[in-house]
């Protein structure tokens, strides 16, 4: 195994996305790799992407179930940035071409009316710092081959972000109780998951929380206007080309994401 090189890594990565040809797994390719060396390369390729002109939206955490911690052998959630071309109309069709191995994930989606400066975030500050919630549909991807992710290579991969759609109905956050709102995910009209709020770190809440303190002891603010993704509710569910999505939430209404058809 190679000593870490951030650089190299995050050129890797770059690379396995711009050909979508998947990489072998970081955590096994450099030897006595940290979180720290991990976030950085997220960071890395972040800037880059951003001096390309690129712009930041949002914030998306992974690994919020207790389950996925215990499968990757962690005990805290990771997080990753939202860019501005990640995000896709509603029922407009994505290519799945343009991803290596997409899957979906339906979640509750906060967007900020004003920012959240951590550490020390309180859930009431986080409450009032929400304008509303809204259903979405988030595309993970992995550049890291066959998805054989650990808490390093999935970080680096900036928390495995792929896409985001977003449902068309606010809801103001004291009209639902994100623990309780059930979920069906739909995948051309059969029935392929079910959760609720509260598989996310007790309730969604929690999650905008843990994300506002952890990123702000890295000074990082999240902006007003932001969309921050904190965690599915159910499994992630493969995409085929053609497929249809559609995740309905108690409460929330729904949210649709459609897949173009190979070659179309």
């Amino acid at each position: 195994m190679e000593v870490v090189s951030r650089a190299e890594a995050a050129g890797l990565l770059a690379a396995a996305y711009a050909s979508r040809r998947p990489v072998e797994p970081l955590s096994e390719t450099y030897d006595g790799m940290t979180l720290e060396d991990s976030y950085e390369i997220q960071l890395l390729q972040i800037r880059s992407r951003l001096a390309a002109g690129a712009r930041i939206k949002g914030h998306k955490v992974g690994l919020t179930s207790l389950a996925m911690q215990r499968q990757m052998g962690v005990g805290q959630p990771d997080y990753g940035h939202l860019l501005d071309d990640m995000f896709h109309p509603e029922h407009q069709p994505i290519r799945t071409s343009d991803y290596l191995q997409p899957r979906v994930e339906p979640e509750i989606a906060f967007v900020l009316k004003r920012p959240l400066r951590g550490p020390g975030v309180t859930v009431a500050e986080a409450a009032a710092a929400v304008d509303f919630v809204i259903p979405a549909l988030e595309l993970i991807d992995s550049r890291i081959r066959d998805w054989k992710i650990g808490i390093l290579d999935t970080i680096a991969d900036n928390a495995s972000s792929g896409g985001v759609v977003l449902g068309s109905r606010p809801t103001p956050l004291h009209q639902v109780d994100l623990r309780l709102s059930g979920c069906t995910l739909h995948r051309c009209g059969e029935l392929v998951a079910t959760g609720a709020g509260g598989a996310v770190l007790g309730s969604p809440l929690n999650s905008l929380v843990w994300l506002a303190n952890t990123v702000g002891a890295r000074g990082v603010v999240l902006e007003s206007g932001h969309v921050i993704l904190p965690g599915s509710v159910t499994a992630a569910v493969a995409v085929r080309p053609g497929d249809s999505f559609t995740a309905t939430f108690a409460g929330l209404g729904s949210v649709t994401a459609c897949f173009a058809k190979e070659n179309s």
